[in-house]
């Protein structure tokens, strides 16, 4: 061999990892842009798998004494309002449904909220300081919140008719605008 000659090798190909690696960045980024662009919210209502399935009831010790039970047990259509005292969005989201719900009647539809996997001294001062008047259920195992729910991230909100049959599912802090008119929706059912 020459030196003048030189020896062609094949161009090399990305390797599977590489591949992937920048698939999953390509994903985070757009899961981020989408994230942004609609505040972190999503209401999929339509599109929940939970839509249009009936849930079983529970009992749950109630955050102040006694048992928090399902409304549509006892023929009641409710709002379940899935919370924790360590999430963020969930602390400006409290005050905001504890207001509404202290001057709108949601009657005869029960509003209920579920403390998930939670401490029980910081949700229980989470609920006083946002003066929440409505029943608050505290599921410190996640039984009700991902065993029924199949939740992983908080808040969420589901409305749920008479019949135990989940009606809209909100991601996210629910405005008092989606509250309402959710409410609204399950008085007229």
């Amino acid at each position: 061999m020459f030196l003048s000659e030189t020896i062609e090798t094949p161009p090399r190909r990305p390797s599977r990892k590489m591949l992937i690696s920048v698939g999953v960045v390509a994903a985070i980024v757009l899961i981020t842009v989408v994230s942004v662009l609609t505040g972190g919210r999503a209401t999929n209502s339509p599109t929940n798998v939970l839509v249009g399935k009936n849930v079983k009831g529970f009992t749950l010790a109630g955050l102040n004494g006694g048992k928090v039970r399902a409304p549509w047990e006892s023929g009641h259509a409710g709002v379940l309002i899935f919370f924790a005292s360590y999430c963020g969005p969930c602390k400006s989201e409290m005050p905001q449904i504890a207001t509404y719900i202290r001057t709108h009647s949601p009657s005869p539809v029960e509003v209920i909220a579920v403390d998930a996997d939670d401490k029980v001294s910081p949700a229980k001062s989470m609920i006083k300081k946002d003066d929440v008047t409505f029943p608050v259920a505290s599921d410190p195992n996640g039984n009700v919140t991902t065993g029924i729910f199949g939740f992983g991230a908080l808040p969420e909100s589901v409305f749920v008719n008479a019949k135990g049959v989940v009606t809209q599912v909100y991601i996210g802090a629910i405005p008092k605008k989606q509250l309402a008119g959710g409410i609204v929706k399950l008085k007229s059912a």
